[in-house]
């Protein structure tokens, strides 16, 4: 499977709007905080890696 080259700012985004629809629709639930530093740690780790 080939991963695309900028995976890294991809996944970006998709956090920056999954964060951003939280905030503005006061989405909640359980565990959801854990489960978006997660995505974000693992954003980060392939940021650096220039995945």
């Amino acid at each position: 499977m080939n991963l695309p080259k900028n995976l890294g700012i991809l996944l970006l985004g998709i956090w920056l709007i999954i964060y951003g629809l939280i905030q503005v629709l006061a989405l909640s639930f359980s565990g959801l905080y854990i489960l978006m530093g997660i995505f974000a740690i693992v954003i980060g780790v392939l940021l650096i890696m220039q995945r």
